[in-house]
Formats: C-alpha cells, structure tokens, sequence
C-alpha cells in the first residue's frame, strides 16, 4: 500500500462555493487532490469510508494574532518571544483542531513560527503572516501608554519611531517605505496598515482615520511591486472608502459602514474581513480577563453597530472573508464566529467566505478553500451537513471525524 494515497470513499462533497452536495469520491496523493469523480477504482490506496458524510475543504482564518497572548495589549508587547511562542503553539494546534487548515496572522506572526510550521516543529495550520503592521506615532498600532517618555530609533528598521514585534511606528512615506519594505524582505505575504482608530490601543480615537493619503499610497505601491496586497484595519465608514480609493485590497472589521460605503467597496471589488467573534467575546468578558477600561469604553461605540454592518455588507453584495481576531483566552471562541454570522448569513454564505472567498484574498484561488484536482489536500469530514446547519462548524471540532491537511492526517476518527 502506498503511504502517499488516500481514498475518501462515498462521500457527499462540498467543493467550497456550490450550493450542492456532489456524490464523489475523492483521491489525495502526494498532499494534493488528484481526482474527484464518482466510484473510483484506485489501487493501493489508504481508504477512508465516508459513509455519506460531507467531504468540504479545511476552512481558513483570515484574521488572527497568534501571538496575542492577553487582551492587553500593552502587555503583550512586552511578553517574552519565548513565551508567546508557546502560546502561538497551543493557538495554533487548536485551530486545526477546529477544521481551519490554514490562517491569515494580521500583525506579529514571523518568519521563525513560518518555517517552524512548515518543518514540522509544531502542528498547526498553513500559515500566512505580514509581521509588524503599520501604525503611525499615537495610532492604533502604537501601544505605549500615556506616560511612556522618549523615542526610541530602530536600527533594524531605519526612520521607524519605535519598534516591537507587533508593530513598526512610521510617520511619513520614507519611514513608511523603509518599513514595509523591511517586512517584505522577511517574507511577509501581506502588509497591514492601520487606517483608523482601535479598541485595544490605548491613546486614539476609534472613530477617525490614520495615516495621510501619501503614506498609505507609499505602502500599497511598495506591496504591488512586490506582488503583495495591502489591508487595512478600518472601523468608521470614512476610513473604510478612504483606504479603498487609495488602493487598499481588504479591509478588516469594517464594523461601522453604511450602504453607500459598501456599494462602494462591491463596485471596487475589494474585500472585508469582518471579525464578529471579537466584539461580542470581549463584550460578555473581557474586563475581567484584562481588558483596560478605555478599550472597553471603545468597545461600546462598535458593538452597536456590528450586526447591521454584516447586514448592509451582505446586502451591498461585498466580498467577505471570514475572520475572529481573538486575543488572549478568548482564542477557545473561534466557533461563535459561525454562530454570530448566522443571525444575518445564510450557511453558504459563511461557508464561502470561510473557503473560496478567503482563497481569493490569499491570492491561493484553486489551491485553497476548493475540493478540486490540482488544491493542496486540506481535507474535512464532517458529521452532518453544514449547508443546513452551519452551528456543526462551532463545536470546536467534535463534528469532524477526519482533518487533513496537505495530505497528512490531523485527526482520523473513521
């Protein structure tokens, strides 16, 4: 028997966008999906009886920080790496635990947790980073508190105002050049600005944008000649169009957007990543697992408008990924993410953004998200059927007796 072939037999598959189940067989080799038809005849293949179960693509994260080990954040940045390595280790093996086979870190994941997932040092899913975001001095990247005195030049990262792991503070388009262009050359797959105010930093207002127009078009020429894409976290609608018509690819959150921003963005053709899990797992307790009062504060001026946003989103006819934006503890909740968006989206809907959509935005169309020949094998079984019931995917992986991922087992329970 071949170690390098696996036969899913009889099953119902979900190909990441289609409204219908396809009764097919599906074959893996050498990690990527080599034939999906009915009734199969392979020899010397590992089979895996479906028994009628669904088949669907392992599902992507398009916003998380793997390395946000409390929902301090000022405290976070002054965590040893050594520390939230470990911690990114435990967030990550729960992930793929979850079914999601592949994340989008959005600020402070690394070329050293990169190759560590890769190598197999530890498990977890497919990894895309964009290292230090971008955040102007006071913006919502920066995170000194008030009474933090002096400025602190960066050698590695020349015209920079201050530097952590999380974040590069630049203030006009040579720092802004430089900065971004040092997080490309180790090789981050995306850049993220900060394009509005925040609820975890602590000194600006959540409802105005960052960064001037020159800044911003510095760091989206630089990404598209690299061929990367910039995003952008964006809540107030006037941040959200700003960015967007100056080239920003997708924004993340967009929670307080109105139709004719997100006719906008449709007409565009970008993307956004709401993060629905976030505000409402900090909303039920976040102050007492850390949360700092003025953030909670911030918190209320977006929670209100959350739900409806998803709503105009949805009616305007925007790309959405799917995204939860956990900090802390709160990384345990990634499956409220299906169960808040279902008060507003259909199944399939939640079904796409979490697979074909988030593919796109990955620039990963075909390879994943998708059951079809040629996609890497990021594989899921499922107990049910999540079209009709979208609440399986929340169980934290109790409904999914296999998860494979590039065409290696996770967890085979059938």
């Amino acid at each position: 028997m071949s170690p390098t072939q696996v036969l899913f037999r009889g099953a119902r598959v979900f190909d990441g966008h289609s409204p219908d189940l396809r009764a097919a067989d599906v074959l893996v080799r050498d990690g990527t999906i080599a034939e999906v038809a009915p009734n199969l005849a392979v020899e010397d293949a590992d089979i895996v009886d479906c028994g009628g179960r669904v088949l669907m693509p392992g599902m992507i994260d398009a916003h998380v920080h793997v390395y946000a080990t409390s929902l301090n954040v000022t405290q976070v940045v002054t965590t040893p790496a050594t520390y939230r390595a470990l911690y990114a280790s435990v967030f990550l093996r729960h992930m793929l635990s979850c079914g999601f086979t592949t994340v989008r870190d959005t600020g402070g994941a690394d070329v050293g947790l990169y190759r560590g997932l890769a190598e197999g040092l530890i498990d977890g899913p497919r990894l895309y980073y964009g290292g230090r975001v971008m955040s102007q001095t006071g913006g919502h990247g920066d995170f000194r508190p008030h009474d933090h005195d002096g400025w602190a030049e960066c050698c590695a990262c020349p015209g920079a105002t201050h530097i952590d792991f999380f974040a590069a503070v630049v203030d006009g388009p040579d720092a802004m050049r430089r900065a971004v262009r040092e997080e490309l050359r180790r090789g981050a797959h995306h850049i993220k600005i900060m394009g509005s105010g925040g609820v975890a930093s602590p000194n600006d207002p959540l409802d105005r944008c960052q960064f001037n127009d020159e800044e911003i078009r510095t760091a989206v020429e630089e990404c598209e000649r690299h061929g990367s894409y910039v995003l952008a976290h964006c809540h107030p609608t006037i941040a959200i169009r700003r960015c967007v018509e100056l080239g920003v690819r997708c924004i993340e959150h967009g929670t307080i957007i109105d139709e004719p921003t997100a006719a906008f963005v449709a007409e565009r053709g970008a993307y956004i990543v709401p993060t629905m899990s976030v505000i409402f797992a900090l909303l039920e307790d976040g102050p007492k697992l850390g949360l700092p009062p003025v953030s909670y504060q911030k918190l209320l001026q977006v929670s209100g408008h959350a739900l409806e946003g998803l709503r105009i989103m949805q009616q305007a006819g925007v790309r959405m990924g799917f995204g939860t934006d956990l900090l802390g503890g709160h990384h345990r909740r990634h499956g409220t993410e299906f169960s808040i968006r279902a008060k507003v989206l259909t199944p399939l809907e939640i079904l796409r953004s979490a697979c074909t959509v988030n593919a796109e935005i990955l620039n990963e169309t075909g390879k994943l998200g998708c059951i079809r020949p040629g996609a890497h094998a990021d594989v899921l079984v499922v107990d049910g059927n999540p079209l009709e019931d979208i609440h399986i995917l929340a169980a934290d992986g109790d409904r999914l007796p296999v998860i494979m991922k590039a065409g290696q087992f996770s967890k085979r329970a059938i």
